[in-house]
C-alpha cells in the first residue's frame, strides 16, 4: 500500500524542483526589471513593496500550478511557466500606464498602488491559469 502510494514520488520531486527553479528565476528577473529593490524595501518594512511582490509571486504561482496539473512533460511544463513570467513581466508595465511613478509611490511606502500592482498581477495570473487548461 505504501509502495503504490509513493509511486509517484519521483513525478513530483521533478515537477516541485521545476517548480522551485522557475520561482527563483522569476524572482530573479522580476525584481531586477523592476526599477526598485523589493526585498530592501521588505527588509526596510516597506509595506507595499510585500504586497505588490507577494501578490504578483502569487500571480505567477497560479498559471504555475495550472502548467503542472495540465503539463504532457516537464518541458511542456518549464515552456508554460516561461509564458507565465512573461505575462507577469507585461502586466508591471502595462500597470504603470496609468500610474508611471508606481514603484516610486511604492518605495515611498504608499499602499494603493502596490495593491494596484499586486491585484493587476493575480488578475494576469488568475487569467493565464485559465487559459492553460488543455
Amino acid at each position: 500500500m505504501v509502495v503504490q502510494s509513493l509511486e509517484g514520488l519521483p513525478a513530483f520531486i521533478a515537477y516541485f524542483c521545476l517548480a522551485t527553479v522557475l520561482v527563483i528565476a522569476f524572482l530573479l528577473i522580476y525584481t531586477r526589471i523592476t526599477p526598485i529593490n523589493e526585498f530592501e524595501l521588505v527588509r526596510r518594512n516597506v509595506s507595499g513593496a510585500a504586497i505588490a511582490l507577494g501578490l504578483s509571486l502569487f500571480g505567477f504561482a497560479m498559471p504555475l500550478a495550472s502548467a503542472i496539473a495540465h503539463a504532457s512533460d516537464l518541458i511542456d511544463c518549464a515552456i508554460w511557466g516561461v509564458v507565465a513570467l512573461i505575462v507577469q513581466i507585461i502586466t508591471f508595465y502595462a500597470v504603470r500606464i496609468p500610474v508611471p511613478d508606481l514603484s516610486n509611490r511604492i518605495a515611498a511606502g504608499e499602499l494603493a498602488p502596490a495593491i494596484w500592482l499586486g491585484l493587476a498581477s493575480l488578475t494576469a495570473g488568475l487569467l493565464s491559469a485559465a487559459s492553460m487548461t488543455l
